[in-house]
């Protein structure tokens, strides 16, 4: 009877290891970080951004001063010239409203920059992650960086050290 149960036991023993789930975390934000494309890519997002911002803080400003002067002014002109003003004034509202879009709305400009720049840099960290689950059978890898909340990680199961070393940067 002892034999049978401990049989037993061993079968579940067995069949509960071949089913336990292999898996692992890595850190995709730290894992960037140390890549030196990837900070040329963001430097290069800066530079534009901030040269897109500077386009667009100045028609702001010309377009702040066009409002001011026509505040000052508004008392002295025509009905017929003051709607002239008001008509231009809505029109570069309205520019300036489209260059923000057009710069950094949902898929503008810096959208459509960062995917150039910054996707490949990223294809090439996941493929790097795809390399490593399937040679070390790993079921899943969560992300602890963005998005999925990891609340606790034991360290020895952060693989972020094992991507760079696939990805060749110390």
């Amino acid at each position: 009877m002892k034999k049978y149960i401990l049989a037993i036991l061993v079968c579940v023993a067995a069949t509960l290891s071949l089913q336990a789930q292999r898996y692992a975390i890595v850190d995709t934000k730290f894992i960037l970080d140390k890549m030196p494309e990837y900070k040329q890519a963001q430097e290069s997002l800066d530079q534009f951004s901030q040269q897109w911002q500077k386009e667009i803080d100045n028609k702001q400003a010309a377009l702040d001063k066009m409002y001011k002067d026509f505040e000052a002014e508004q008392v002295m002109l025509s009905a017929e010239l003051r709607k002239k003003r008001e008509d231009e004034i809505f029109v570069r509202e309205k520019e300036v409203r489209e260059l923000q879009r057009k710069r950094f709305g949902f898929e503008g400009d810096l959208f459509k920059l960062r995917q150039e720049l910054v996707k490949p840099v990223q294809d090439k960290v996941y493929t790097a992650i795809q390399k490593i689950a399937v040679a070390r059978m790993y079921d899943f890898i969560l992300d602890k960086s963005e998005g999925i909340t990891v609340i606790f990680a034991d360290p020895k199961l952060d693989k972020s050290e094992d991507v760079l070393k696939e990805l060749g940067v110390k």
